[in-house]
């Protein structure tokens, strides 16, 4: 006589199978579930998700109304390690969530983050206007240290500029692999090894080429047709035809060949 038909799972298997499905995880939103039915308003904490990019993941804290703080996940060990940190720098506390803040994941996608509200309030007053600058560079194009000075009126310090880029507490959402030295050179001050590369790439900027022009001497490039020069990656100057094309080494010498600045990308002019 036996006691299980053939196939069939005995008591012990029954009790694994149970123990087994104890150990699920929980949804990726339960912390959030448990505040609000405790009745926690949402203006007490932040939320954060992780978002694809081109150079991996990316957390990214946001309150109700606007981005709080992102880090690459290369940055951090674990998502505790984000949570810690958004907390020291923010005394907000994280709760990850699944859905994210309106708007974020096409900025994100596109790389069109300059409409994006982002709290800035946890640097002080000089690095955020460095910050908001910075913001403003489009996706695909880059612009040297002295560009983010001039805008953000605060001299010509570079050093100001790069503690800025430093302090950025908004990874990506403030794009500073777009910031370069004078001489055109990446300043990833902010990001891991191969981050800022990675992001350039997938904004497809050709930085072999404009190394070729640095090599030359060329910081700005002229149109022999329209009588104006800009930034090498200003999307006027990626149309300038090679046979019209007039590199400038600065915009003194730009100037006395009788060029303007583009009205677009704004080049230096001094």
């Amino acid at each position: 006589m036996t006691t299980n038909d053939e196939g069939a799972a005995s008591p012990q298997q029954d009790v694994e199978s149970a123990l087994a499905a104890l150990t699920t995880s929980a949804p990726v939103d339960y912390g959030l579930r448990v505040l609000r039915h405790v009745g926690i308003s949402v203006e007490r904490y932040d939320r954060y998700v992780r978002l694809e990019t081109g150079a991996g993941g990316l957390y990214v804290a946001f309150s109700p109304h606007a981005v709080t703080g992102a880090m690459m996940e290369t940055m951090v060990v674990s998502t505790d390690m984000f949570e810690e940190i958004h907390w020291c720098r923010t005394r907000r506390t994280a709760i990850r969530s699944d859905t994210a803040l309106p708007g974020l994941r096409p900025a994100v996608r596109t790389g069109r983050t300059k409409s994006l509200p982002v709290d800035l309030s946890s640097v002080d007053e000089e690095h955020r206007a460095v910050l908001e600058a910075v913001r403003t560079v489009p996706r695909g194009q880059l612009r040297p240290i002295s560009w983010v000075a001039r805008e953000a009126g605060v001299g010509h310090e570079p050093g100001i500029v790069t503690r800025a880029l430093a302090a950025n507490p908004a990874t990506l959402l403030v794009p500073c692999h777009r910031i370069t030295a004078e001489h055109g050179s990446p300043c990833d001050v902010s990001y891991p090894s191969g981050t800022g590369r990675a992001l350039r790439a997938a904004e497809h900027i050709d930085m072999e080429r404009l190394a070729g022009l640095s090599r030359e001497g060329a910081v700005f490039l002229g149109s022999r047709t329209t009588r104006i020069y800009c930034h090498p990656t200003c999307a006027h100057a990626r149309r300038i035809t090679l046979r019209h094309q007039q590199p400038f080494s600065d915009a003194s010498a730009a100037r006395r060949a009788g060029y303007r600045a583009c009205r677009s990308c704004r080049p230096l002019t001094v």
